[in-house]
């Protein structure tokens, strides 16, 4: 089972926990939620109403550390650590994890330095195992460990849940990509029509030239033949040429 599958499957499995249950026994879903191993993304938990409704209540916090695992970070956490509850290890792992997603959205180049400062990494030999044992053993990014270059480099990250805002900017985007294609879209068909006509008008240069030839040749070939036909008519007249015997008859002077 690939793992969009495999997460498709938990995120159906927590919607519907979710939408079954109201207020207190939200906060046991949500902490189940953001620390189950395999589970990257939590919009649609997100979306479910009685989740939401925990807006303003004395369980809001809850939904603040759900929002956080959706589209925040190691950093955001440490940021706010005085308002939300504190993070059980699994938690803190699954944030650090999300942490690199985030970083490798912008980046497909992640110097060493930069990676252990936003996850809190003391050495480099720490932070190669954890993108090695917790990032692509786990699936969610493949790469390579560049440790001359100090970097890790990015082939593939796992995409996030959509922030607020970000839809509209992607939206933005694929619009003028879109754009950007039907213009170079219309300069190639301009080209295959520049390239048509020029073939076409290589193509009658080529027979112009062919029919010139083929002119040349007949030309040639009549005033060959005019010219051996006046040779014939001059050797055939009669006294045109002496007879060598007749010449060799006539007496000597």
């Amino acid at each position: 089972m690939d793992i969009e599958q495999k997460q498709a499957e938990i995120i159906d499995h927590f919607v519907k926990q979710a939408s079954a249950l109201k207020a207190s026994p939200l906060a046991s879903l949500i902490l189940e939620a953001t620390s189950h191993p395999s589970l990257f993304a939590f919009s649609e938990i997100l979306a479910v109403p009685s989740v939401a409704e925990l807006e303003g209540t004395e369980n809001s916090v809850h939904l603040d550390v759900l929002r956080l695992f959706a589209h925040g970070t190691w950093s955001d956490y440490k940021s706010n650590v005085g308002r939300l509850p504190q993070l059980v290890p699994d938690q803190v792992l699954k944030l650090k994890q999300l942490t690199v997603l985030t970083l490798a959205e912008t980046n497909k180049v992640l110097p060493y330095d930069r990676l252990m400062l936003e996850l809190d990494v003391t050495n480099v030999r720490e932070l190669e195992d954890f993108l090695i044992n917790e990032c692509m053993y786990a699936g969610i990014v493949r790469g390579k460990l560049d440790q001359l270059r100090r970097c890790f480099e990015v082939q593939f990250a796992a995409g996030r849940d959509l922030r607020p805002g970000q839809l509209g900017n992607m939206i933005q985007t694929l619009s003028s990509w879109l754009t950007t294609s039907d213009n170079l879209l219309v300069s190639i068909q301009e080209k295959i029509k520049w390239a048509d006509s020029m073939s076409e008008l290589d193509k009658k240069h080529r027979k112009d030239v062919e029919d010139r030839v083929e002119e040349v040749k007949k030309s040639l070939s009549l005033k060959a033949d005019v010219d051996f036909r006046g040779h014939e008519e001059i050797y055939s007249e009669p006294g045109g040429v002496m007879d060598y015997e007749e010449d060799r008859s006539r007496p000597k002077r």
